[in-house]
């Protein structure tokens, strides 16, 4: 560890003749030890000209949430692609969750109070973000298994998501993204608000997400995840609503702005983060349609999901696991976003 603090020379000083009387001895020896001591105290305690303050956590404050550390082992999960049901997150993570490049977003700390939005071109859009999953849904499975209505029929409230085979879990892999993606979008104005920042023991389940984003009149609201699917099959998809009108859904006024954005958003994450549209959903396309999603089909504003990759095919998991892929990822989902609520 470096010495931080004023400037010293470690040689003693000289001393005054008082005469040859045993004072003058215990003395000198004083000095240099008292020196001594007190450059150890500064090397290793908190500086106000530089140091680190180790009152303080090792993130910064713009983490903002409390998770435990991985376990190091793999929880159970589906394996299928359903974001609503295993919007799964994963990858060889660090254990504990910091990617070393200190810029908080290791989900280690609580959430910060609201900003005001900064001036930028998305001053005045509200955008939603939605990271899939809770970390917390594994200590919850009677509230996550309740069934909820979709408007097509009904389904469970949440699921735990996914994990690489290393133990990363889809719902910290997802909380990291959307952290990203929010500084980015708020540098550009936006105000932005979450479905869930690591504050609520689980959830929320699909229908109060859709709610979330209904209620703000958001200007569009992306949910993201991170697949499950088996070893080989790679790449993202970005997963847009289909036409629905039964029950509670109606998703006929938000189809057309829903696929611009999910195009959007597909064109500028592959261009961002080099990955390649998924070889097993979409055609090749990085596009996808369905009507099974209750955090689409009851949603009234745009909306689309993005699964980032696959958590449990090996190359994919490297990527989701580094934070500078991560930080590209909220790049490129910013980007889609921008592109679209500007025109």
């Amino acid at each position: 560890m470096s010495y931080v603090g004023p400037e010293f020379d470690p040689s003693p000083p000289p001393r005054r003749r008082f005469g040859r009387r045993p004072l003058t001895v215990t003395v000198a020896a004083l000095v240099p030890a008292c020196l001594a001591g007190w450059l150890v105290y500064q090397a290793t305690s908190g500086s106000d000209d530089g140091g680190p303050d180790r009152s303080l956590p090792a993130s910064s404050s713009s983490s903002r949430q409390a998770t435990p550390p991985e376990s190091g082992s793999a929880p159970s999960s589906p394996s299928h692609p359903d974001p609503d049901k295993s919007d799964k997150g994963g990858g060889e993570g660090k254990g504990k969750g910091d990617d070393g490049k200190g810029d908080g977003n290791d989900s280690t700390t609580k959430p910060p109070a609201r900003r005001p939005a900064a001036d930028g071109p998305l001053k005045g859009k509200i955008v939603v973000v939605d990271p899939g999953h809770n970390s917390g849904n594994f200590q919850h499975a009677s509230e996550i298994n309740r069934q909820v209505d979709i408007g097509t029929n009904r389904k469970a409230c949440d699921t735990t998501g996914t994990s690489t085979n290393a133990g990363y879990t889809e719902a910290k892999f997802t909380l990291d993204v959307s952290r990203r993606l929010r500084t980015l979008l708020e540098k550009q104005g936006a105000t932005v608000e979450f479905t869930q920042d690591g504050d609520r023991p689980w959830g929320p389940c699909v229908d109060e997400r859709a709610q979330i984003g209904n209620k703000l009149h958001a200007d569009a609201v992306v949910s993201v995840h991170a697949d499950g699917s088996g070893a080989g099959n790679r790449g993202f998809h970005v997963i847009m609503p289909g036409k629905v009108k039964a029950g509670s859904a109606d998703t006929t006024p938000i189809v057309a702005p829903s696929k611009e954005l999910g195009e959007r958003i597909a064109g500028s994450f592959l261009h961002a983060t080099g990955s390649a549209p998924s070889n097993y959903i979409g055609g090749g396309t990085g596009l996808d349609t369905r009507k099974d999603l209750g955090g689409l089909n009851l949603s009234t504003v745009p909306k689309v999901f993005i699964e980032c990759g696959n958590m449990r095919d090996a190359k994919d998991a490297a990527q989701l696991t580094s934070g500078a892929w991560r930080q590209k990822a909220a790049q490129g989902i910013s980007d889609g976003i921008v592109g679209f609520l500007r025109g």
